[in-house]
């Protein structure tokens, strides 16, 4: 790259939401957004009373960018999820960036008058239509940006199998206009979404969705600017699709890769699924049908048709080539010891994800079979298992690596 890119997760959590860790707080986050090689964090959960108040309290703002004391980069963030019946059932999680905490306790106060609780959980749920909510939205700030998060996952994206809608104009009609870009969640990456004529004009971006600070969580997906001084900075970069481009996981490492049952410890290809008329061959009850599927389903273009496509960089977390490479969970003593010795002698992640080159990983004595790994993985050679219902791919050698080490 010519110039520094700014890497951003802009789709993170609290600990103020559900199936997070308790030590999620901002001296965390910051601590390992540096590690990880992040410039630019979502704050996460702005609509929840108590992390607000924790924002506002440590966090100082500026042109629409957040600085902690030390002077590290947040944007105010957060993520709802809309419930509601329109002729069917419909569910959709989207990401709001907002430009400042005049505009946060505008939209939170928009939620107060409508007796919604905001309390219980960072990502509360609520029965406004996703028309009638990004609607609202802009009446009360035009630089309110909303992004359907993941959106090709069962449940909660807008192409979901299971969220009610098939297209971006089903799930918010009069206000398309108003959508500029959408999430592609850790089951897809850009090339699947450049299959799809309505996302033609829209950015396609990456964010984490992290609910913990590990750095096998953080940044696991993220979205690269050219410059993040201000708010106008990003929404700019986003609505123009001027983005340099993404970092993606294997879409077969996301949770909803493939089709499957969990509880019943299978999985399927989207072809086998064909086959097997979409039934569970262990319970005989329908399989959950993943992402992969989906897109296939959906599908009305080849890629080329997409002319405003991005560069993007599919790879794993570090921790989890470690992990792989010395057999070891990614928690395990050994997997840190050497994790934290690679950051100590390169910087950050991103940078020995990206740049560093074989000869300087040699130099410093890294395992060859982990410097070979390293250097597919940046070439998104790592094979994996797909993940489905809810279980995350996994990340293996294949027989002749296996046998070099």
């Amino acid at each position: 790259m010519d110039i520094k890119p700014v890497f951003a997760d802009l789709h993170i959590h609290s600990k103020y939401s559900r199936a997070t860790s308790k030590n999620l707080d901002l001296e965390s986050l910051e601590k390992w957004a540096r590690i990880k090689g992040i410039d630019l964090l979502g704050t996460g959960d702005f609509t929840h009373p108590v992390w607000i108040e924790e924002l506002r309290k440590n966090l100082a703002e500026k042109n629409g960018i957040l600085y902690s004391k030390t002077g590290f980069k947040f944007l105010l963030t957060g993520e709802i999820s809309l419930i509601y019946t329109q002729a069917r059932g419909r569910s959709v999680h989207l990401v709001l960036l907002a430009p400042s905490f005049e505009v946060v306790d505008k939209i939170n106060d928009y939620f107060d008058k409508k007796k919604l609780r905001r309390d219980y959980d960072g990502r509360p749920i609520f029965g406004i239509p996703a028309e009638k909510f990004v609607e609202d939205m802009k009446a009360i700030s035009d630089d309110i940006e909303i992004i359907p998060a993941h959106v090709w996952t069962p449940y909660f994206g807008v192409f979901g199998s299971e969220s009610g809608f098939d297209s971006l104009k089903e799930a918010f009609g009069s206000q398309l206009h108003n959508i500029h870009a959408i999430e592609t969640g850790m089951s897809s990456d850009p090339e699947m979404n450049w299959h799809i004529k309505e996302l033609n004009d829209k950015t396609i971006v990456s964010f984490s969705d992290s609910h913990s600070f590990w750095p096998w969580r953080l940044g696991r997906e993220a979205t690269i600017f050219t410059k993040a001084d201000a708010y106008k900075d990003i929404i700019d970069a986003i609505r123009e699709n001027k983005i340099l481009g993404t970092v993606e996981t294997d879409p077969a490492y996301g949770k909803y890769h493939w089709d499957g049952h969990r509880a019943c410890n299978f999985s399927s290809s989207p072809q086998e699924t064909k086959k097997l008329g979409g039934i569970c061959p262990v319970c005989h009850k329908p399989l959950v049908i993943g992402v992969e599927n989906r897109v296939e389903e959906l599908t009305n273009q080849p890629t080329e048709g997409n002319k405003n496509r991005k560069k993007y960089w599919k790879m794993l977390p570090l921790s989890e080539i470690i992990s792989v490479v010395y057999s070891t969970g990614m928690i395990s003593k050994k997997a840190w010891n050497v994790y934290n010795g690679l950051i100590e002698k390169f910087g950050n992640e991103f940078n020995i994800l990206l740049n560093v080159s074989r000869e300087e990983l040699l130099k410093e004595k890294v395992d060859l079979l982990l410097v070979e790994q390293i250097l597919l993985n940046r070439q998104g050679k790592i094979k994996v298992i797909p993940g489905y219902d809810g279980e995350y791919g996994k990340a293996v050698l294949n027989e002749d690596q296996k046998k070099l080490f």
